[in-house]
């Protein structure tokens, strides 16, 4: 394989392979461009489901509506509140309010409406909280509306209650619509704003620590050209149905891209610099320096790619939707760092590092600076620089016992949205079961009513469900004068009656989640002591906290299969690249290491700084994959430069000078990594800002304290110091 790469970049460094190259990529990018569409156009959002939809949570929700088919969309909780006791003069303004939704002057897009204007005054007051400042109303849209719409519809409701006289009172919209209408204004030019944020940082960074013009303007040329295509890939594969296509993933892509390919931009021109040192032709030296560094570059994005590739095993949509957009993207990515990226500087030439154009010198430069002493330091004193890097880390990493974890999705919302706002007055001023109740399902193969004494099983059921831990009330219950159940309880087939629960406190703290997974379990032993055959009969929960707690069994799940295969996987992809057993162990440990001390450092800051009390669910998984899979790109080169470093000196010697070649480029494309990934920070999210900061402090202790100095020192301590003269010096390999 080495001996074709090097066939391959003697191609791509001639005269002929690199204007052929760059030629290629961009007729590519122009006939991409006329053909197929942007990514974003398809992209979707893919929420908290499982891909294989075959989920407890699912399955209910598939018999409810089978069992009770509902023509009506999303639901938008309306949450009026007033500083004192909403006087008689606003409520009349809220019948007004009321009649306008029911009328057909209502927005388009609004299917019906709770007829306040209708009820009685004593059915009106028990709409209102104990306190009488706060009423809730709801709106149901129609079905199957996109985002957008949703936002327009909810944006036409609140301009119409302030021209009702409802201006004195605080409006806020939750429930599902409430949070699809805040999700599309939160990220209406997110992405815009993210690109001009990640570019901006990346030229201000290079130009400081570079300060040539084109050293910091080609890196961003060469990734908005292979965006543009990965872009139109993505596209083009969403339109024709091959791939499904995240938003979220688009946005964390752009990012991966636009970082790693400045990396590898860092990994080759800092070769090809050296190399213009010692030969005159433009040519010759890229491909001397593709010599040296294509093999690194493969095996980094190859790493990156597996990866990507393992999140395919993952069932939760989030984790397994993030393959399709990433793979490609990596594919794309590779092909670009061993073709374009050369292709490119050989044209440019020495004219890329103007003002500070590379001349011929008669020897090598030897290592000087910060990262010559940090070199020197390792060889010196390995074992005691191991071991106070790992008992460091170590005490990072003991803050991770201690994180939480939140399944509320109106947490990651920023404090100002109203979704969040009225979530949290809802949770201030009624019971907090009643802002997500629980649907109970009792399906039968038979018609219900034909069962002997069925009243008296069903009341006898929901008995047994108000004595569950975690309940608060069951309902509806029967007409105590008829003793019949209300007829909607019952499906038209007569084989399902549906029941509405409420869960005491939070129905999405982990309190909630682990009630319900116990009434679960018990669904078989309540069904025979109400009287019912478990063996005919069937108990169904469905509803958010149904939803959540398969939610934290998926996550739990396909953090076990990720964590494994990722690990296993890269390691042995090093094993190739090293040609070595210990190396890649040794690598994968102080990876593992660097991600244990940035969670705890994260949760660190999250909760003892910034006060949170949990973060999302999700941050472990996404920061793994990611921290991982890029971690090992710079140890991949740090490795790469000491055996060849190896084959001219003694091992600690090859160690010392590896590490005083490599940390000026690998440092520098680790501040470029941590501070593109701290973008996310801008992000209105709470998960996007926890995320970029977690990658931001595991990115630079990576960067700087394991690659730099703890995955050196362990080289030194477990290589042969003497390597006999008659081969070169070798760790303990296969």
């Amino acid at each position: 394989m080495l001996r074709a790469l090097h066939t391959f970049s003697s191609w791509v460094s001639s005269p002929k392979g690199a204007k052929s190259i760059v030629a290629g990529w961009l007729l590519l990018v122009v006939v991409l461009a006329a053909a197929a569409p942007s990514a974003k156009k398809f992209a979707i959002s893919s929420g908290e489901g499982s891909v294989k939809e075959n989920t407890p949570s699912a399955a209910a929700q598939q018999i409810m509506d089978e069992q009770f088919p509902s023509a009506d969309g999303l639901t938008a909780l309306l949450v009026l509140k007033g500083k004192q006791a909403i006087t008689a003069e606003k409520r009349a303004n809220i019948r007004q309010f009321s009649e306008w939704l029911a009328s057909d002057s209502k927005p388009q897009h609004v299917a019906g409406a709770l007829p306040f204007h209708r009820l009685p005054e004593a059915a009106q007051d028990r709409l209102f909280s104990e306190d009488r400042k706060t009423l809730l109303l709801n709106v149901t849209l129609e079905k199957g509306l996109e985002s957008d719409r949703i936002y327009d519809t909810l944006k036409q409701i609140r301009e119409q209650s302030g021209k009702l006289g409802l201006g004195e009172l605080q409006l806020e919209m939750t429930g599902p619509a409430g949070i699809a209408a805040d999700t599309i204004a939160l990220f209406k030019n997110a992405d815009f704003v993210l690109m001009l944020a990640t570019v901006g940082l990346i030229l201000v960074i290079l130009l400081l620590i570079y300060r040539s013009p084109l050293l910091a303007v080609l890196p961003l040329v060469i990734s908005g050209v292979v965006y543009e295509a990965v872009d139109r890939v993505l596209g083009l594969s969403a339109k024709n149905g091959w791939l499904v296509v995240d938003k979220q993933a688009l946005s964390i892509m752009m990012i991966l891209l636009f970082a790693v390919l400045t990396d590898y931009c860092l990994f080759v021109f800092s070769r090809y610099r050296e190399q213009l040192g010692k030969v005159g032709s433009k040519h010759d030296a890229m491909r001397l320096a593709m010599n040296q560094v294509a093999e690194p570059i493969l095996f980094s994005g190859g790493t990156v790619l597996v990866a990507m590739i393992v999140l395919f095993a993952a069932v939760f949509k989030p984790y397994h939707y993030f393959a399709p957009v990433f793979a490609v993207a990596m594919v794309v990515i590779l092909l670009s760092g061993l073709t374009l990226i050369p292709a490119v500087f050989t044209l440019v030439g020495r004219k890329a590092f103007w003002p500070f154009v590379p001349k011929l010198e008669e020897r090598d430069a030897r290592p000087a600076g910060l990262w010559a002493k940090a070199g020197s330091l390792v060889a010196r004193r390995p074992g005691m620089t191991a071991g106070v890097l790992t008992v460091l880390l170590l005490f990072a990493s003991l803050n991770i016992s201690g994180m939480k974890y939140s399944f509320n999705l109106l947490k990651s919302f920023p404090d100002t949205a109203s979704s969040r706002q009225g979530f949290e007055l809802l949770e201030q001023s009624y019971p907090p079961g009643q802002l997500a109740p629980v649907t109970v399902i009792l399906q039968s193969d038979r018609p219900l009513t034909e069962e002997p004494q069925f009243r008296e099983k069903l009341t006898s059921l929901t008995g047994l469900l108000a004595k569950q831990t975690g309940v608060e009330s069951v309902g509806p219950k029967p007409d105590t004068a008829r003793g019949e159940w209300p007829a909607n309880a019952l499906s038209q087939d007569k084989k399902s009656v549906r029941l509405q629960l409420l869960v005491k406190g939070n129905p999405y703290d982990p309190a909630a989640l682990d009630a319900l997974n116990a009434w679960r379990g018990n669904s078989e032993t309540m069904l025979k002591d109400s009287g019912f055959d478990p063996l005919r009969d069937s108990l169904h929960f469905a509803g958010q906290t149904a939803q959540q707690l398969d939610v934290r069994a998926m996550n739990e799940r396909d953090t076990l299969v990720l964590f494994s295969l990722i690990g296993l996987l890269i390691t042995v992809m090093l094993g190739f690249q090293t040609r070595s057993l210990l190396i890649p162990v040794y690598m994968m440990l102080t990876i593992l290491l660097s991600y244990a001390a940035t969670m705890g450092l994260g949760w660190a800051i999250a909760h003892g700084l910034l006060g949170y009390d949990a973060i999302s669910y999700r941050l472990p998984v996404y920061t793994f994959v990611f921290l991982v899979a890029l971690g090992v790109d710079y140890n991949i080169m740090l490795v790469s430069r000491v055996k060849e470093e190896a084959r001219k000196t003694g091992w600690s010697e090859a160690v010392s000078r590896g590490v005083s070649l490599t940390g000026g480029v690998i440092s520098s494309a680790g501040l470029i990594l941590a501070a593109t990934f701290g973008v996310l920070m801008t992000q209105p999210l709470q998960e996007l800002f926890l995320f970029g900061l977690t990658m931001t402090i595991g990115i630079l202790i990576d960067t700087f304290l394991v690659r730099g100095l703890l995955l050196p020192s362990i080289m030194v301590l477990t290589g042969k110091r003497k390597p006999s003269s008659a081969q070169p010096p070798q760790v303990h390999s296969s």
